[in-house]
């Protein structure tokens, strides 16, 4: 839908608040499906654009709220957004077809191609780095860490490489786990370029773009470039005003694509026609990944592959800057849901589940009540409130409480654990049990999880930290780390620790357990010598686990 620019623009944007109704006849469920974007529909907000296909048709295509507030630009079904990690499948589709043609495997160790990449005593091969279980830090939150997190430099793909190259280690050990990482995608956009010969974006656009007819897709490479009809991206409204929240950077591959909702079911479409990459490709892209222990995990080629409302489902979601995305296929229906915003507050992974039980089977979505599946049984709440209390993730130290609110045993965020026996909990059917280890008084010694996806967390009891000055006088001080080139300062204020890196960074330390303390989305630890005095400190993240800082001062 194009708007002219004349005076009729003016028309348009009196009309904007029910323009997304006039794109389509009102029909059910697209009455139901503008009711869950009716926030977005407006001339003061950004916004999202979302599309329906069912058995290669066209059923929805709706366009609500604002492109570029500054300028009264309404969003369009052209309106092209930035798709976030829904590009990871397009990077993985480029490599497989590499390795298709013969020029590569997807078994090759990465440092064959990109030599950069430090040798960590095991290969990792391309496979390790499609399907997230290399164990490669997080380049993006290491950057982070040296004072420059994404959208404030223009990172570009040698930034990549000089902050991979300088990591000495690894989250964990290669294919033990699967942890989310942008670093591969980011190697593997590198690979393609020195592999095919051409530059990624034209590598792609060849393979994958033309033959589909995804007019309108590009990749982000040179953030500087004008493209016609792109959104602007926004954050949450703070004292309800929008700020920008563009992605500055040239960085690609492990998102960076601008793209419509059109062309993005172009491309679901393809995973059952096979026009661009054939059959083995789309194959090999919906190939779950295994680990060393011999787990199946739900990640493929960009892809996750597993089941929503009891049926098959091949999706990703995606949040680049105040970009949101989600494209997800369910291939028994022959059904896919594309949607794109340009509002951080949107929850895009959500809204896209709302618009598919619309027109998913009647009744596969009625959610199952609490326990379903299983049977909670009354327990005495000493039992209860003997598992209270503070574990820590063996895996990357992070603490978990788990607190007794109006006689239940709850985690911190408001979860109930149902008890099915005396050691055995269940957080909601189908995301997580918890299994405790008793000692012969009865109090847990350690704790296990095992994820809705069946990955098993270790946990481990541990004391609370209580804090004394004394005690807090022994981590203030000057720590540095040449992998993250950056250098932190610990200072006492006013009885507590508090964490500072110039220019401006500033955040005090909470106490979680002895030598432990939680930042925002982190961990501070300090590791004491031989001599009991502190000599490192080490900051753990989602997606970066003990990044060593040496005691300097």
């Amino acid at each position: 839908m194009r708007f002219p620019q004349t005076a009729g623009a003016i028309l348009v944007l009196l009309l904007l608040p029910t323009f997304a109704r006039t794109q389509e006849a009102p029909a059910d469920p697209a009455a139901k499906v503008d009711a869950i974007f009716a926030r977005f529909n407006t001339r003061t907000t950004p916004g999202c654009a979302v599309a329906v296909e069912r058995d290669g048709q066209r059923v929805l295509s709706r366009a609500y709220g604002m492109a570029d507030l500054e300028h009264d630009v309404p969003i369009t079904l052209d309106t092209v957004f930035e798709a976030g990690s829904v590009s990871k499948q397009f990077t993985a589709a480029a490599v497989v077809a590499l390795a298709r043609q013969g020029k590569l495997s997807l078994d090759d160790d990465v440092r064959k191609y990109i030599p950069e990449v430090p040798d960590y005593g095991t290969p990792i091969t391309l496979r390790h780095m499609m399907q997230h279980t290399s164990g490669l830090r997080d380049w993006g939150s290491v950057a982070e860490m040296e004072g420059w997190p994404r959208g404030l430099r223009a990172h570009t793909h040698a930034h990549v490489l000089e902050i991979v190259s300088r990591q000495k280690a690894l989250n964990f050990p290669t294919g033990s786990e699967h942890s989310y990482s942008n670093s591969g995608y980011n190697l593997m956009a590198i690979l393609v370029d020195r592999v095919s010969g051409e530059r990624f974006a034209e590598f792609t656009r060849k393979l994958l773009f033309e033959p589909l007819g995804m007019t309108r897709t590009q990749w982000r490479d040179d953030y500087a470039r004008v493209v016609k009809g792109r959104a602007i991206a926004y954050g949450p409204p703070q004292d309800e005003v929008y700020r920008s929240l563009m992605p500055f950077e040239n960085v690609h591959g492990n998102g960076g694509l601008l793209t419509t909702v059109g062309d993005l079911l172009l491309w679901n479409r393809n995973f059952e026609h096979h026009r661009a990459g054939g059959p083995e490709l789309v194959s090999e892209l919906q190939h779950r990944g295994r680990l060393t222990d011999g787990r199946e995990i739900e990640y493929a080629g960009g892809l996750y592959v597993t089941n929503y409302c009891g049926v098959p489902e091949v999706s990703h979601g995606g949040a680049t800057g105040g970009y949101r995305a989600f494209l997800a296929r369910y291939p028994e229906q022959r059904l896919s849901v594309a949607l794109l915003c340009n509002a951080a507050e949107a929850d895009s992974g959500a809204l896209a589940h709302q618009v598919a039980e619309l027109y998913l089977p009647a009744g596969v979505c009625k959610e199952a009540p609490a326990g379903a599946g299983s049977s909670p049984i009354p327990l005495p709440a000493a039992d209860l409130e003997a598992k209270a209390g503070l574990y820590r993730n063996l895996r990357t130290g992070m603490p978990v409480r788990l607190l007794i609110q109006d006689g239940k045993l709850r985690s911190e965020q408001g979860d109930e654990l149902l008890p099915l026996s005396r050691t055995v909990f269940e957080s909601r059917p189908g995301r997580a049990r918890v299994e405790f280890d008793l000692a012969p008084d009865g109090r847990p010694r350690s704790m296990r999880a095992t994820t809705a996806s069946g990955d098993t967390l270790p946990f481990e009891r541990v004391a609370d930290f209580t804090s004394t000055a004394e005690q807090l006088a022994a981590y203030p001080g000057e720590y540095r780390s040449d992998e993250a080139q950056a250098t932190y300062t610990v200072v006492l204020e006013e009885g507590e620790l508090v964490l500072r890196r110039r220019p401006d960074f500033s955040t005090r330390l909470q106490p979680a357990y002895p030598d432990a303390f939680t930042i925002p989305a982190g961990l501070v630890r300090f590791i004491r010598g031989a001599d009991g005095k502190v000599k490192e400190m080490s900051i753990g993240r989602t997606r970066v686990r003990d990044m060593r800082f040496q005691r300097v001062r």
